[in-house]
């Protein structure tokens, strides 16, 4: 019996004056891989995000296990933070840091009695499994985006989290890279972790996803079972066609 992890209600998110997410309502179940998906600017980051508690909803609230995150304590925030983990579309890597300096801030910040040598070890361990093989004592801006991407998947394991947000973490990877990345994605689902990803990937989509939200000018405008996709080729192409827009 799956229960919910992650719960917008009532959720609406505006800026300069527009809405960008209207009357959200919508639980996330724990132990689920759940894809959020339409057409470029219907909001699919927004939502990730507000779900994320990166962000505050101007209406509504956002629940993490039935407790609002705006009201959390400091110590409840660090170990929602903790269990959870955010992989950006653009990445979002510190520039005036070293690819070390920023594996090892979450370690230093929610493991603040592992060694330098352990923290050593879970890096290394985490950039095995991304594939990503060049210096660590290098910036960002010394890779390219397909790079800082693995940088980006790496950071947001590295943690071990039980609750994924991945927002395009496949765009500008090689094939093998990605394919990487999504099994290392598959294998986390399998372990029961809950991830809730954007994509317009219709083939992650169909391989990833157990749930798919389609999200359409803000709106939560379809919930789709994974098992209608695979059994309604009518409905399969209408969720291909209406992502690639």
């Amino acid at each position: 019996m799956y229960k919910p992890i992650i719960e917008l209600k009532d959720a609406a998110f505006s800026a300069q004056d527009k809405d960008v997410i209207r009357e959200f309502s919508y639980q996330f179940e724990e132990g689920k891989t759940t894809a959020l998906i339409g057409p470029s600017g219907g909001g699919k980051s927004t939502v990730l995000k507000l779900a994320a508690g990166l962000i505050v909803p101007t209406e509504g609230e956002v629940y993490y296990r039935g407790r609002g995150i705006s009201t959390m304590t400091r110590a409840q925030n660090m170990k929602f933070r903790k269990e959870s983990s955010f992989v950006f579309q653009d990445s979002a890597l510190w520039a005036n840091q070293t690819l070390r300096q920023i594996l090892e801030l979450p370690l230093k910040t929610h493991f603040p009695k592992m060694t330098a040598t352990q923290r050593t070890e879970r890096i290394v361990q985490i950039l095995a499994e991304t594939g990503y093989k060049k210096d660590l004592d290098i910036r960002p801006s010394q890779l390219s985006m397909g790079e800082q991407k693995l940088i980006a998947f790496a950071r947001s394991m590295v943690c071990e989290p039980k609750l994924m947000f991945l927002d395009e973490w496949t765009e500008s990877l090689d094939d093998g890279s990605a394919r990487r990345l999504i099994d290392l994605v598959k294998k986390q689902r399998e372990q029961a972790r809950t991830i809730i990803f954007v994509s317009h990937n219709f083939r992650v989509i169909k391989e990833l996803a157990q749930t798919i939200c389609m999200i359409i000018d803000g709106r939560l405008s379809l919930i789709i079972s994974a098992e209608e996709i695979a059994t309604n080729d009518g409905l399969a192409k209408m969720i291909e066609k209406g992502i690639a827009q």
